[in-house]
């Protein structure tokens, strides 16, 4: 056995005395404070120039596959308060982010960085392709990020665990879609809301998120769109809302009568608190809708 004839050797080597006139020397003084501060200061140089270097291959990748782990060692000193290289790496990532091209690859980011911030920064360069650049983006490109986006959600949304560990980044992933919506709905995703609530009815966790969604583009229609979309825009989502609700309406009134499941109630509630502004009033009053609340929601403290 290996480990044990070297075990063996250690214990039975002879000692070797140290003569007399070796031991009494007395040791090397401590390197002075300039020594020390010149040591630290050509560690911090050694770092701010990998980092600098880290960023030009992101920014110069010369038709290599981009490098999402070299993107994760920039993020991390971005991120970090006491990370002295922190300056260069936030103005290279600015850099990055102004890169036209760079939205190409945020399905690598998504996929492969292993830091969250990485992540977040991979749909931050989508959000801002979506929002400057979608209009002049080909065709298949425009389906590409619509069916990339819409297949990432359902992958988190109907995993439990996943949707937990997740939580934060699907709302931006939610985020990301709705800016989609705004570009595509109704006129080049009319199955949008029929998709949406067919889905529902699959799985109570996919419903948890889709009626997220739901929420989010009811906000981004009728109270934050007077700044971001064009007035005929907004009038065109409003009209289609407002033709589609009853499948919408009555996908949240089987939930709130059948499901047993207190997240999924509680945010169909919240989504129903967001459309009562621009809902049609026999949606309330000609309904069961005032029934269901009065009798199952307002006696639970939870829901109240």
């Amino acid at each position: 056995n290996s480990w044990t004839s070297s075990a063996t050797k250690s214990v039975t080597t002879t000692v070797e005395f140290i003569p007399l006139d070796q031991g009494c020397r007395p040791p090397p003084p401590p390197p002075s404070p300039q020594t020390h501060s010149r040591n630290n200061s050509n560690s911090t140089m050694a770092a701010s120039n990998g980092i600098e270097a880290a960023a030009q291959r992101l920014l110069s990748p010369n038709g290599a596959e981009f490098d999402v782990t070299l993107l994760d060692q920039v993020v991390a000193a971005a991120y970090n308060p006491i990370d002295p290289n922190r300056a260069v790496a936030n103005k290279a990532l600015m850099a990055l982010q102004d890169t036209p091209d760079i939205w190409t690859k945020a399905d690598a980011i998504l996929e492969r960085a292993q830091n969250p911030q990485s992540r977040f920064f991979g749909l931050q360069v989508l959000d801002d392709a979506i929002r400057t650049r979608w209009r002049v983006l080909p065709p298949e490109q425009r389906e590409g990020i619509k069916n990339y986006v819409v297949g990432k959600v359902i992958q988190i949304s109907q995993d439990e665990n996943l949707m937990t560990t997740e939580k934060v980044f699907l709302s931006k992933l939610n985020l990301t879609l709705v800016q989609i919506l705004k570009q595509e709905w109704p006129h080049n995703w009319p199955s949008f809301i029929p998709d949406l609530v067919g889905s529902s009815k699959t799985s109570e966790i996919l419903c948890e998120n889709n009626m997220q969604i739901l929420k989010l583009l009811s906000e981004e229609v009728f109270d934050f769109s007077r700044d971001q979309m064009v007035t005929e825009k907004v009038k065109t989502m409003k009209e289609s809302l407002n033709s589609e609700f009853s499948a919408i309406y009555y996908l949240c009134e089987f939930i709130l009568e059948h499901s047993k499941r207190p997240s999924l109630l509680k945010v169909t509630l919240q989504t129903l608190q967001r459309f009562l502004t621009w809902i049609p009033l026999g949606f309330i009053f000609q309904t069961q809708l005032i029934d269901i609340l009065l009798n199952r929601f307002f006696p639970e403290h939870m829901f109240r």
